[in-house]
């Protein structure tokens, strides 16, 4: 068994819709015209072709005829082609139980950074993007943004689309590895750099800044925080979204001695010991207050774990995320469970079953918080701002 976690508080909350280094190596939604001043109302307003479904809302269950989803659709991943002209030592990585793993960085890397890995990343964009009711962002932006950077662009799908949907803006996506494709839109560029690091770009420069599942990269959150703040114009947006495997379920289908819980209870422990906490999404609003930011808005909203509800549109969400736990997820979790936690491979491999066997269980109605956060940085000029109180590097 592992050690008691420190910092399992019981951290999901339902929240209403209206709160509120060296060089790089190189290789914004639109708001209602009509809003006005309703802008400061934040995501209350802001029609979304499908509703993302809340956290404080319940999901109502499918009924299925037996206990196994072996034989249902889910999507299939897709291929990417990647950035060939970064150094070669850069781009193979190190390469461990048949994955590859960057390194470049201020710290280790944890998550693969392969061609499984992109294609990972690539299904997790669709399941996000439709979780957020199709849309690539929450934030209430400027209708024309000229600068918007994504950070941990991973294979860059969200940048490329953003590039796609502004063509007059500059999209920079950075990432500590480069596995991006070559052909991309003229306005996009990708950059390989450690976003703890100090930011070299211009400060009071961006319109939006954007990250999402970032969880196992940042370890000073405070200090991202500030940088974001520094960086965005006056008025501009920082939004990050993440999920957290606090698995629940809101009928007590899934039992206390799951797979899926024990699992969860692995990814906390793992980040806890590398100074990376898994409970950092609830802490969000939080840093946003203290490093500045207005109008924050905090949304939670529930990703089913497999095809189980009714609604066609969650429904398609799980089915997305039954392929990605099944498919990737152990291989995910791999390195760090043997090399943070010293945890017995042959231990992991019959939980990774055990867990793979409940994914295909719709009568297990289990799900998983998703948080979005966004802030906007004052419109008065940033000299007018007190100064941020400099956080100190946490202890890894």
């Amino acid at each position: 068994m592992l050690p008691p976690l420190q910092d399992q508080h019981s951290p999901t909350r339902e929240i209403g819709e209206g709160e509120a280094k060296a060089g790089h190596v190189t290789s914004d939604q639109v708001r209602d015209p009509d809003r006005g001043d309703q802008e400061e109302q934040g995501l209350v307003d802001r029609p979304l072709s499908t509703s993302p479904t809340q956290a404080s809302s319940r999901i109502e269950p499918d009924i299925f005829d037996d206990n196994d989803l072996e034989d249902e659709l889910y999507p299939e991943s897709t291929n990417t082609s990647y950035l060939t002209s970064i150094a070669s030592d850069i781009r193979r990585g190190i390469q461990e139980n048949g994955r590859t793993y960057g390194v470049y960085g201020l710290h280790k890397a944890w998550i693969p950074s392969d061609d499984l890995e992109v294609e990972r990343n690539d299904l997790q964009h669709c399941k996000f993007t439709m979780l957020m009711g199709n849309e690539l962002y929450l934030a209430p932006i400027i209708d024309h943004p000229q600068k918007i950077l994504d950070l941990g662009t991973g294979s860059g799908i969200w940048a490329i689309d953003m590039a796609e949907q502004y063509p007059s803006a500059k999209v920079i996506g950075v990432d500590t590895t480069l596995v991006q494709p070559n052909v991309i839109p003229p306005n996009l560029v990708f950059e390989i750099d450690d976003v703890e690091d100090d930011w070299l770009w211009g400060e009071g420069t961006f319109d939006l800044i954007h990250g999402r599942e970032l969880i196992m990269a940042i370890r000073n959150w405070p200090r991202l925080m500030e940088q974001a703040f520094d960086h965005l114009k006056p008025g501009a947006y920082f939004q990050l979204s993440g999920s957290v495997p606090d698995f629940k379920s809101d009928d007590g289908t899934l039992p206390p001695d799951s797979a899926y819980i024990e699992m969860g209870k692995i990814y906390f422990e793992m980040s806890q010991r590398i100074g990376c906490s898994g409970w950092e999404p609830t802490r969000w609003k939080e840093h946003f207050e203290n490093a500045g930011f207005e109008d924050i808005v905090e949304r939670v909203l529930k990703i089913p774990t497999n095809p189980w509800p009714k609604d066609k549109h969650l429904k398609e969400i799980g089915a997305f995320e039954l392929s990605h736990f099944r498919d990737t997820i152990g291989n995910v979790f791999a390195r760090g469970y043997e090399q943070i936690l010293n945890g017995d491979p042959n231990y992991f491999q019959v939980l990774l079953a055990k867990a793979r066997k409940e994914v295909l269980n719709p009568n297990m109605h289990s799900w998983v918080p998703f948080y979005v956060v966004y802030g906007r940085k004052p419109r008065t000029s940033t000299t007018d701002q007190p100064p941020h109180q400099k956080s100190a590097s946490p202890d890894a």
